[in-house]
């Protein structure tokens, strides 16, 4: 439960959801945190005066003063209680993974509030007028909060783009991945949401390229290509320009387009010398626009781009690729496969711990080469005789909108 608080009124442990005010105007880069001492006592001295703290994540008002006892308050131990065991560190688990239906609904809201967010970003940006950075703070956690909720949700959701909006649908499956990613690598919630936000605003300096270069159907020529190029200067320039002050989200913005092997741009960094949000940022990107339809390109099956991107040598960093192969699956969502049935089917969920056997939306045969009738089938379920057999390419099938299956 949400419960608006005062300052004057944090306790040690208490989960502080939000505060209250601008997040550039108080002492924390983070929003969400469980209070300390050393929390409470700057929040008290900032400008700060309310805050928002989730009592299902930590205690409310009347158990922190219920635990703030005196000597004179508390009562002596009966003579013949045993040694108090030791007290277990306090672990902050993640709800009950919700219902994928469920959180589909929540991830179409995020998409459909964000894309409108995000394109308002862009808009002021290609006026001239500064963009602001705290903008995008809430949709970040949106889709952090959602990806740790159910990771197939708002993945599936935001691989849906058409051409008019792809620069901006592309920021946020950016960010997702970034979620996805960084809950795969371990990271604590203060470097998820970095890595969320950071792909989230990773390409505003997009806003300084023409879009008739954006959009451009053919191949670049060397005068586009050099102007595209600059974007990632472009883009930590707008951050900063818009208050942005935190190295990790800029680096990304900065440098997701740098390769391991220092080929990449731009300033040709190598190595350690990119940060390793960076280099995730690196990965995300490429995934995403790989994996979308452009006016110069089909979008390449999920499956057969982390194929190809795992044999550019040099491109990515080879353990945080293997994590980000982890996290999507062997067959990622949005795969088409062939089943032992000899039916085609597209993954729609993962389990994390049977990676061999997702659910899948089965839809046509390809014994008879015709659409049969659509329907789910988990192939983890006990009395599944189903499996899969092979990975398949759509183009050879004629399949173009594969994604829509999920969106019945």
């Amino acid at each position: 439960m949400l419960k608006t608080i005062d300052v004057d009124q944090l306790r040690p442990g208490m989960h502080v959801q939000r505060l209250l005010g601008s997040w550039l105007k108080h002492p924390f880069w983070r929003t969400a945190f469980v209070a300390g001492d050393e929390d409470i006592a700057r929040l008290q001295a900032s400008i700060v005066r309310q805050v928002v703290i989730d009592t299902a994540l930590g205690p409310d008002i009347e158990d922190a003063d219920a635990g703030q006892c005196t000597a004179d308050d508390d009562p002596p131990a009966p003579a013949d209680a045993p040694d108090p065991a030791p007290a277990a560190p306090a672990v902050l688990t993640r709800g009950p993974t919700a219902a994928l239906a469920a959180e589909m609904e929540q991830a179409q809201r995020i998409v459909h509030d964000g894309r409108g967010l995000v394109s308002s970003l862009f808009h002021q940006a290609r006026l001239g007028r500064i963009a602001s950075a705290e903008a995008a703070l809430p949709l970040a956690q949106a889709i952090n909060a959602s990806i740790a909720r159910h990771p197939a949700a708002l993945s599936s959701v935001a691989r849906i783009k058409s051409a008019d909006d792809y620069t901006y649908m592309h920021s946020i499956a950016v960010g997702a991945l970034m979620a996805m990613l960084s809950r795969q690598l371990g990271m604590d919630e203060d470097q998820a949401l970095d890595a969320t936000l950071g792909g989230v605003l990773h390409d505003l300096g997009k806003a300084a390229i023409p879009l008739e270069i954006l959009n451009k159907p053919g191949r670049l020529d060397e005068r586009e290509y050099a102007l595209v190029k600059t974007h990632p200067e472009h883009g930590e320039q707008m951050l900063r320009g818009a208050g942005m002050e935190h190295r990790p989200v800029l680096e990304i913005a900065l440098h997701h387009h740098e390769k391991i092997d220092g080929s990449g741009y731009p300033h040709g960094l190598s190595g350690e010398a990119i940060t390793p949000l960076a280099r995730m940022g690196a990965i995300c990107d490429v995934y995403d626009a790989v994996t979308s339809h452009r006016p110069y390109k089909n979008a390449w099956d999920p499956g057969e781009a982390l194929r190809r991107m795992a044999s550019w040598d040099g491109h990515f960093d080879p353990a945080l690729f293997k994590a980000f192969v982890r996290g999507l699956g062997i067959y990622p969502i949005g795969s088409l496969v062939r089943l032992e049935s000899e039916r085609l089917a597209v993954v729609i969920e993962q389990h994390p711990e049977q990676l061999l056997t997702p659910r899948v939306c089965v839809f046509f045969s390809a014994r008879t080469r015709q659409h049969i009738l659509v329907q789910d089938i988990d192939l983890a379920a006990p009395g599944n005789h189903d499996r899969i057999v092979q990975a398949e390419s759509p183009e050879p099938w004629g399949f173009r909108d594969l994604d829509k299956l999920w969106r019945r």
